[in-house]
């Protein structure tokens, strides 16, 4: 009621005028042209989605709020308005297929989402760290699987590229991650998952050149991916000190990537193993500086868990938001069972729960954004949404009973694609221990 009169209603307007159900035709989801997030990013006076940082935590209190939360309620909108009709068709059947719809990738990167936070120097939307968290959960909600791919090329592999890149390696990637290609994230090994001191992959120098023997396991978007991004010892005397990070392109000789992991979740997600056989690499595919890669992992690793808290925090909203309608549908003994008390106590409290992990996911990733330390609350933020996200997609199994149980409803997949969040980019006990350690420096005086 607020909104009245201001340029978001009008733009809603349009948008409802131009929808698929308004347009007169019978239209394609995959070539109906949904309004992108770069497009908007590109053509209006605010430029970025961290104003939702300041608003949501109290720091704008001007007359220009409202008019910065009608920009954000607007590109919500845009990016909700996509999921629903480019990627809701698809999700069943990307799921029993286990393959990600190839038109899905390209819609992507046509809407400005793979490139989120690179310069639009390099065809990139120039947006913030905040705005990919937001996409994130947004996607999630819709197919989790979606948002995995989105969220390592932004949080992980377009972050690497930016901040340690050089000017040829930026020319050269950026432009083609903002707009056609997939990068890919390789530190797991057999014996190296939590711990990454244990790491195996070799890179020995030749000349103006290294070598990179060895393998990699759990590897994400491999399938797709135009570009990994490899961690390999250098100087295994040195241990982790020898972990530089090394950039090998898909077609490069010797790299091998492996049958596709027949997973439990997040299916249509590819996650493959990769062999490094006699890999050359040219000395300027080095990114970063030489002992370094550890660090970077690390780094990353811990932005990277605020974008898995986002990924969680979507899957239990669009769980939850599935659910909730037919609670209020279902009859028995002759009222809705979401009348019934024990529901909705039931509700309430998972209601109270992903409330929780979206602030502790969005405060995460605004000290992030405001240059602050964040490790710790990264790390609560992603141990605390992936247990929601496991009650709340177990309850909502229960709640709608038999019919939840099966795949006529969207339910048990959500139920099978949480599972991961308690495992990836550092297990739960993982976590526990690092809050630990910081809570434990905090009392040191």
């Amino acid at each position: 009621h607020q909104l009245r009169g201001c340029k978001l209603t009008q733009r809603r307007s349009d948008l409802r005028e131009n929808s698929p159900s308004k347009c007169g035709n019978s239209c394609d989801t995959r070539s109906h042209n949904t309004p992108s997030l770069k497009q908007y990013c590109n053509n209006t006076v605010i430029p970025t989605l961290c104003c939702l940082t300041l608003t949501l935590f109290g720091y704008v209190s001007n007359e220009k709020s409202l008019n910065f939360k009608c920009m954000v309620f607007y590109v919500f909108s845009l990016v909700k308005k996509y999921a629903q009709e480019r990627i809701a068709p698809f999700v069943s059947k990307m799921d029993e297929s286990s393959h990600m719809d190839d038109d899905v990738i390209q819609s992507l990167f046509e809407q400005g989402l793979m490139g989120i936070e690179i310069d639009p120097e390099f065809g990139g939307t120039g947006s913030t760290f905040f705005s990919s968290i937001l996409v994130i959960e947004e996607l999630a909600k819709v197919d989790p699987s979606v948002a995995v791919l989105c969220d390592i090329q932004n949080t992980l592999i377009n972050t690497l590229f930016s901040k340690l890149g050089t000017a040829e390696q930026k020319d050269k990637y950026l432009s083609h991650l903002s707009t056609d290609m997939v990068g890919s994230f390789c530190l797991s090994e057999a014996e190296s998952g939590s711990d990454a001191f244990a790491l195996k992959t070799r890179a020995e120098k030749h000349g103006d050149h290294y070598v990179i023997n060895g393998s990699k396991l759990w590897i994400s978007n491999a399938e797709h991916a135009g570009v990994f991004l490899v961690m390999a010892n250098v100087d295994p005397s040195a241990g982790y000190r020898g972990i530089t990070c090394f950039i090998v392109d898909k077609d490069t000789e010797g790299l091998e990537i492996c049958k596709k992991e027949n997973k439990l979740g997040l299916r249509a997600s590819s996650t493959c193993p990769l062999n490094f056989d006699n890999v050359k690499v040219p000395e300027k595919n080095i990114l970063g500086e030489i002992g370094h890669g550890y660090k970077y992992a690390i780094g990353m690793l811990n932005e990277g868990r605020i974008g898995i808290a986002a990924q969680m925090l979507g899957l239990a909203q669009g769980c939850f938001d599935h659910t909730i309608p037919y609670t209020r549908q279902r009859v028995q003994f002759g009222k809705r069972i979401f009348d019934f008390q024990g529901m909705q106590h039931q509700i309430a409290h998972v209601a109270t729960q992903i409330e929780a992990a979206r602030l502790l996911t969005y405060n995460a990733a605004r000290l992030k954004e405001a240059g602050r330390p964040f490790i710790k609350e990264a790390c609560m933020a992603k141990y605390f949404a992936a247990e929601v996200a496991t009650l709340t997609t177990s309850k909502c199994i229960e709640w709608m009973g038999g019919v939840g149980f099966t795949k006529d409803y969207p339910i048990e997949k959500y139920y099978r694609d949480c599972k991961i969040g308690t495992i990836y980019e550092g297990t739960t006990n993982i976590q526990l221990s690092t809050m630990a350690k910081f809570i434990d420096k905090e009392y040191d005086y």
